[in-house]
């Protein structure tokens, strides 16, 4: 097991011991030049390096103000190799609770599989952490509550992986529809594509270099077949995500929830319909078409793109009485009727959004400040449960009503039921 390094208190007590001897010492040791000293500098710890976790760590590190600690994965070799990219400066892990047990580590990315997001980021919190966690938070409501109030009660920043909120297309399409520019906004479409069906998935032997139990987390015991080896083998399984309707999913209805004014609070009736895979290893709802009612009035419409991968059509569109506008896509895209309102800027008395424009830097900014980020906690879970909600109502197959302020169904034991799930001993929050 690696050797903890130097606490940043043993730094400085080693520091000043020193500080008698003639030697040059680098602009970067002392602060000047833009850089900050150590003892400022937020070390960072990086959990889950597959594609996602592997492909944004780059952006959390801004040589002089934040540096790599940690990396850790289940697949030891991926830890490794992540090492090994940043030069040998970070310690390798396999197990995410020596990483959130380090004095030197002030924040954590974590990017594993959905099912390990909740006890992640809530025991780094519990450890004094600031988390970064992809999307999505969870995969039940009651996990995604316990996530949130861990971050209020214990004071962290928290940013989830939405980043389109740092899009400023996605932010000025939110603000047309908040602030009247469209007339009175009567109807939300919200569009991402949906999951996938397989076919038979055969057991194998645990590759080496896998914790394989580890991996399992709270999820249900099952023989390996291959599902720790990337989205294909676990995204579309109920037992590690919801699949695409939360997954994607939730990146459009995070906008609509944000546009809606409604992103710390959701809706009040729920109901739709889903097909789901008939045979073979995935579970997840192929296709689905749910109508969500706000108390405002406002009628969101969720579906899927029914082909998959026409693009063009993710994203979330406000229709009001006098025009829509339209965020879309992935990037900083924005459409809307009439097309002036693509023009509109914002007046001084009208209701601005947080802006960002880098989702990584405005969570080590908020690390810094201990500012809310544009994406917390509260936020996160209220976006992610609409969808979980959706997935519940279309494998029920009724109308749903929905206390957004006690997080209930009203009068259904079953759907509540629903709303949370036992976790495999002896795991527990």
């Amino acid at each position: 097991m690696p050797v903890t390094p130097l606490s940043r208190r043993s730094f400085l007590r080693r520091a000043f011991a020193l500080a008698a001897a003639p030697a040059v010492i680098p602009a970067s040791v002392i602060g000047a030049e833009g850089n900050r000293p150590p003892s400022d500098r937020i070390g960072m710890g990086f959990i889950g390096l597959g594609g996602r976790g592997g492909g944004i760590m780059y952006s959390f590190l801004q040589p002089g103000h934040s540096e790599p600690v940690a990396v850790c994965d289940v697949w030891y070799n991926r830890a490794d190799i992540a090492r090994q990219r940043l030069n040998g400066k970070p310690n390798a892990y396999r197990d995410y609770r020596e990483v959130v047990a380090r004095d030197d580590v002030d924040a954590v990315v974590v990017a594993t599989p959905d099912h390990m997001h909740v006890p992640i980021s809530v025991a780094a919190m519990k450890s004094g952490k600031d988390v970064y966690c992809e999307k999505p938070l969870s995969v039940t409501v009651a996990d995604g509550r316990a996530l949130a109030d861990t971050a209020k009660r214990y004071g962290r920043v928290f940013q989830h992986g939405t980043h389109q909120r740092s899009f400023v297309g996605f932010r000025h399409a939110c603000e047309l529809a908040l602030n009247g520019y469209l007339g009175k906004v009567h109807t939300i479409r919200v569009c991402e594509r949906g999951s996938v069906a397989s076919g038979i998935a055969r057991p194998q032997p645990v590759p080496p270099e896998l914790d394989y139990d580890l991996w399992l987390g709270p999820a249900p015991w099952s023989p390996y077949v291959g599902q720790s080896t990337g989205g294909g083998g676990w995204f579309y399984k109920s037992d590690y995500s919801a699949g695409f309707i939360t997954g994607c999913g939730v990146h459009p209805m995070d906008i609509a929830q944000w546009g809606n004014g409604t992103d710390r609070t959701g809706p009040v009736e729920i109901e739709g319909t889903g097909v789901f895979p008939k045979d073979g290893y995935n579970d997840t709802a192929i296709h689905w078409d749910v109508v969500c009612t706000y108390a405002n009035g406002v009628r969101m419409h969720f579906k899927d793109t029914d082909q998959g991968m026409m693009y063009r059509e993710v994203g979330a569109r406000f229709e009001g009485t006098e025009g829509w506008s339209f965020a879309f896509s992935n990037a900083v895209s924005e459409d809307a009727e009439p097309k002036s309102l693509l023009k509109v800027q914002m007046k001084p008395n009208d209701i601005h959004l947080v802006v960002s424009n880098n989702h990584s830097a405005n969570f080590l900014d908020c690390v810094r400040t201990r500012r809310e980020s544009i994406a917390p906690a509260e936020v996160a879970h209220r976006s992610c449960s609409v969808c979980l909600l959706s997935d519940i109502a279309i494998r029920l197959r009724r109308k749903l009503r929905w206390d957004p302020d006690k997080e209930v169904f009203l009068a259904d034991d079953e759907a509540n039921r629903m709303l949370s799930r036992a976790w495999r001993e002896p795991w527990h929050l």
